[in-house]
């Protein structure tokens, strides 16, 4: 199926039908008993204003409420959906009582998680339902599974990192903000009753099924098809494919832009220490801003003079760029890193007589940079020195790391050990989660009863084999072998615990899920999966194996990236 026939007209289908997104269920209001207080006094809010408010109430336990950007980012929004009553009543959010109504949304979640049997058949079966309906299409007489066929609801706006934009009300998404894609030739979707699409049209140069712009960012959001569908697994690999193209001509380029360190035209110095960046700390181009961001978030062709201090020696290290400023969704890159005696002369030379809030790179831009790209060879951006890179750290760190004759636990311990290196190399980073420190306890303490379970186990064994030395009949020699196997199999599950949390302990602070499914060519996995035995379910989750469906069936363990 992978290798079926392509079309180069960037035609993607003849035919396309399906029943258009699921839209997220209308606000209930709040029942009679639960209220909303100001000023200490109980007040009845207008249906939006009441919805709005459960927004903020159901975060109350959460980090964000504390932060002032997130405060007052919700307050300005909230106030404008009120009433001109509510509006004159309401004036300081420190006077607003939610607690109410976010123990009313704890209980019912609580409720729901004790609900018989019975009836979360139920709701699983309302599910499925939904999912029949919305969650496939026809595409040129395949059936093929949606992705994300359910619009967000409403609700505030989070972020990654500090974002300024943190507590906003993300609207809810109506049918008039929907733009359907469909064939000409098929039933077009029915909007809700009383409701109409935007525009529909007929694109078959493009794989979305829906189309909306959200109102936060400004984004432009799609209903697509499932990652396992046909069309995107060919996307997926002929993406790896181009990275794998880059290997055969990486040296020359590499070779190429030391070369251009010393030219004598500006232009092509700048941008060959921007290349260099790209290729040696997978920075991104830069300028990926989204229409409407207001975050200062830069990438490799946008730093300013701020972002870098330059140190000829730093702990015990010459020639060290010290790298600090937001990147994509505001998370923050931090980094030390040597670089080579060229480099950093100029460094020196693009910084001089600059103020820190100019252009260190004033004579690149990310276009200029993607042309040359181009240039270099057909399909090179960027991301694809990203993905090239993340590929091939996975498969050196994977061959070094790797031990034939260790235990799958240990095996996977390494798995992960190498997939991190790949996540510092993309600055993948995640805050540690709050739960972290509760876990680790009660992993701890799994471990300790492992502990005192074994040294029984060991005391069992002394017991019998002196039992065994005086009897020495069959009985006695059985329950020495018994209680052998008793020691060895707790030792493993010890063995097991440790390494579970010596993994934990070393990923708290990383993400390895992004580099995992959008940066590493999964034939690398797939590969040393059947290379080593290690069940490839122990690598991807069944969404992942459906998405990968392409490279588990086309990778033998003798692939190479």
């Amino acid at each position: 199926m992978w290798e079926e026939e392509k079309r180069d007209d960037g035609v993607k289908w003849q035919q396309l039908e399906h029943h258009g997104p699921y839209f997220a269920p209308p606000y209930e209001r709040l029942p009679d008993h639960v209220h909303f207080y100001y000023n200490g006094k109980p007040m009845k809010l207008s249906l939006a204003t009441e919805e709005i408010a459960t927004f903020y109430a159901k975060m109350l336990d959460h980090e964000y409420t504390t932060k002032d950007i997130f405060q007052n980012n919700f307050f300005n929004d909230w106030i404008k959906e009120m009433t001109p009553e509510e509006r004159k009543k309401i004036r300081e959010l420190g006077k607003c009582n939610f607690e109410e109504i976010h123990t009313y949304f704890a209980e019912k979640h609580e409720a729901q998680k004790a609900l018989p049997k019975e009836e979360k058949q139920k709701l699983k079966e309302e599910a499925e339902k939904i999912q029949e309906k919305y969650g496939y299409c026809i595409i040129d007489g395949h059936r093929e599974k949606i992705g994300n066929f359910k619009t967000e609801p409403p609700g505030l706006f989070r972020g990654r990192g500090n974002h300024p934009k943190m507590g906003m009300l993300k609207k809810r998404v109506m049918p008039e903000d929907v733009i359907i894609n469909c064939s000409k030739d098929s039933a077009i979707p029915q909007p809700p009753p009383g409701h109409k699409w935007k525009e529909v049209r007929c694109d078959n140069t493009v794989t979305w099924l829906a189309s909306w712009t959200e109102n936060i960012q400004g984004a432009l959001k799609y209903v697509m098809l499932n990652p396992s569908s046909k069309l995107k697994g060919e996307k997926d690999w002929q993406k790896y494919e181009v990275a794998r193209c880059l290997k055969g001509v990486v040296s020359k380029i590499r070779s190429q832009y030391r070369a251009d360190w010393k030219s004598k035209d500006m232009k092509i110095r700048q941008r060959s220490v921007a290349l260099y960046f790209i290729d040696k700390l997978a920075l991104r181009a830069g300028n990926e801003k989204e229409e409407g961001e207001t975050a200062d978030t830069v990438g490799c062709c946008s730093l300013r003079v701020e972002h870098i201090s330059l140190h000829p020696h730093l702990d015990g290290k010459e020639n060290v760029v010290e790298f600090d400023f937001l990147g994509k969704d505001s998370i923050r890159y931090y980094n030390k890193v040597p670089v080579e005696k060229q480099v950093f002369k100029n460094l020196q030379l693009f910084m001089k007589k600059k103020n820190p809030g100019d252009d260190l790179f004033d004579w690149l831009s990310t276009s200029s940079l993607n042309k040359h790209l181009q240039d270099l060879m057909d399909g090179l951006t960027a991301k694809v020195f990203r993905t090239y890179n993340a590929s091939i750290t996975l498969q050196e760190q994977l061959e070094a790391l790797t031990n034939e004759d260790d235990s799958v636990p240990a095996k996977l311990l390494s798995y992960n050990r190498a997939n991190r290196a790949v996540a510092i190399l993309c600055n993948h980073q995640r805050a540690t989660p709050k739960t972290f420190e509760k876990s680790m306890q009660n992993l701890q303490a799994k471990i300790d009863a492992k502990k005192d379970q074994l040294a029984e186990a060991k005391a069992e064994l002394k017991r019998v084999k002196a039992d065994h030395k005086a009897k020495k009949d069959v009985k006695s020699k059985t329950a020495v072998e018994k209680k052998k196997k008793m020691v060895e199999k707790i030792e493993e599950q010890l063995a097991k615990l440790n390494m579970h949390a010596t993994d934990k302990e070393e990923n708290k602070q990383i993400a390895l899920g992004t580099s995992k499914l959008n940066y590493l060519d999964p034939r690398i996995s797939v590969a040393w999966c059947k290379k080593f035995g290690v069940p490839i379910e122990k690598i991807y989750n069944k969404t992942q194996r459906e998405k990968f469906a392409w490279a588990i069936a086309m990778a033998d363990e003798d692939f190479e990236f």
